[in-house]
């Protein structure tokens, strides 16, 4: 009598292959530098984090805060959902590569610093101009993943919780490098645009770039298909969306 012999199902805390995790450190980095340029550069708003984009429209009902923060918000907003609209298409119709979606995130983000570099956004118009590419281009990234490399309060809660349990699995050393990554591109932005102005727009879409070689050169992903990282949602490890 022969036994059928079943696959060994994957431990939840076992951790994928490095190139499965590298990626999302730079697209986390990637986040912080972008969400550091708007703030620093185009106006006390943030490209990725819409919870506190809410924040900051919530305290400009009341007539606190800078003058003129409205309009930025506003802006950000939608342009964070326009971006979640054409990351959903792209992925859902004509189910694009995910390399090739995220060229056009690089893309967004490379205009966005050509323009701070040439120095037209000298403007209000202009600044929100580049808020609004910054943010298309965050919306994209939001939307595309499965893992959130844009925003991060839901794994910070996950993380901790999992600390306070004690029950941290290998894959939790990736997430916490997420948290990691997203400070340093911030860190990292705000130094360049202190000693080069010029160039503090251009981190975020290096960084981008950067993931996109490593991801294309080693494993190419099927259109639509998601890329579970260690607390990808069905493996205990699900984040909130913040």
């Amino acid at each position: 009598m022969s036994t059928a012999v079943r696959p060994p199902v994957p431990r939840p805390d076992a951790a994928p292959g490095p190139w499965g995790e590298w990626p999302l450190l730079l697209l986390s980095a990637a986040s912080g530098s972008a969400d550091a340029f708007a703030f620093l550069c185009v106006g006390q708003v943030f490209a990725g984090v819409m919870t506190g984009n809410l924040v900051l429209l919530g305290i400009s009902a009341t007539g606190a805060g800078e003058h003129g923060v409205v309009i930025r918000v506003v802006t950000a907003l939608l342009a964070y959902g326009a971006g979640v609209a054409c990351g959903a298409w792209m992925e859902g119709r004509p189910k694009w590569p995910l390399p090739v979606m995220l060229l056009a995130e690089v893309a967004l983000l490379a205009t966005a610093s050509a323009l701070w570099a040439l120095g037209p956004a000298g403007s209000a118009g202009g600044r929100t101009a580049l808020l609004a590419l910054t943010a298309v281009a965050m919306g994209i990234q939001g939307r595309i993943r499965s893992t959130p490399t844009n925003y991060f309060t839901g794994t910070l809660t996950g993380l901790v919780g999992r600390a306070a349990l004690r029950s941290w699995g290998r894959g939790d050393l990736w997430v916490a490098g997420r948290l990691v990554a997203v400070a340093a591109g911030a860190a990292a932005t705000a130094v360049t645009g202190h000693l080069w102005p010029g160039a503090a727009a251009a981190g975020a879409a290096l960084l981008v770039e950067n993931r996109h070689r490593v991801r294309f050169r080693h494993r190419d992903v099927p259109a639509g298909s998601r890329e579970p990282g260690p607390d990808a949602p069905g493996r205990g490890r699900g984040d909130t969306p913040a």
